[in-house]
């Protein structure tokens, strides 16, 4: 059995991420920053331009707190009539990226009233978007032994049309999944979102990767 940890604060996050892994290598223990004892290492400054940078960032500077094999990942929504945008800053878009103190919950609220207002007048051609994932998995002293990526397609709904759905978090209620629209990845069961995430896509090469260690 190999212990990774993840390196995240997001307890939706650890979840999604244990739940995939479980099928994908299940001979993979991953524990959350919570499962370790004494104090949670500090949050690196995601300063990347790219989902790989940021990746890299966080797996190494948890794997050198922690003196532990580390899996990061970086993940946000690119929306093609907003020229990629949110991107790398897809969590904290309402601030234009900075930390102002506010509560995922409330973030996440910000976040989508931001995208909705933004995309008004957009007919749907121009509205389709992806969430982007990128995995790096960092060993004890730093070094990236390997990175992965995945997608995962869709266009963002109408105000009014949406949000919808409970099972999500982030810009799940906005997202409709491709290639019928007729839901948003919020409104997805758990079994559904983890067969056709991004980040269901991104740890299928990582996850072959780890079992061949």
């Amino acid at each position: 059995m190999i212990s990774i940890v993840l390196a995240t604060g997001n307890p939706h996050k650890v979840d999604e991420m244990r739940a995939i892994f479980a099928e994908l290598a299940p001979a993979v223990s991953l524990l959350g920053l919570r499962d370790l004892q004494g104090p949670t290492p500090a949050e690196p400054a995601e300063t990347g331009t790219t989902f790989e940078q940021n990746a890299a960032i966080k797996a190494t500077a948890y794997a050198r707190a922690t003196g532990r094999m580390c899996l990061a990942d970086d993940s946000g929504l690119e929306i093609d009539a907003l020229r990629g945008r949110p991107g790398v800053i897809s969590s904290h878009y309402c601030s234009d990226g900075r930390e102002v103190g506010m509560t995922r919950e409330q973030r996440d609220l910000a976040n989508n009233q931001r995208v909705l207002a933004e995309l008004a007048g957009f007919e749907d051609p121009a509205r389709t978007a992806r969430f982007v994932c990128v995995m790096a998995l960092s060993a004890p002293d730093g070094h990236i032994r390997f990175t992965s990526r995945g997608t995962f397609e869709g266009l963002i709904g109408r105000q009014g049309q949406v949000p919808r759905g409970n099972n999500g978090f982030g810009y799940d209620p906005l997202f409709l999944v491709a290639p019928d629209f007729a839901s948003t990845s919020a409104e997805l069961d758990t079994a559904a979102k983890n067969r056709l995430s991004h980040r269901r896509r991104a740890a299928v090469s990582m996850a072959e990767f780890l079992r061949s260690l």
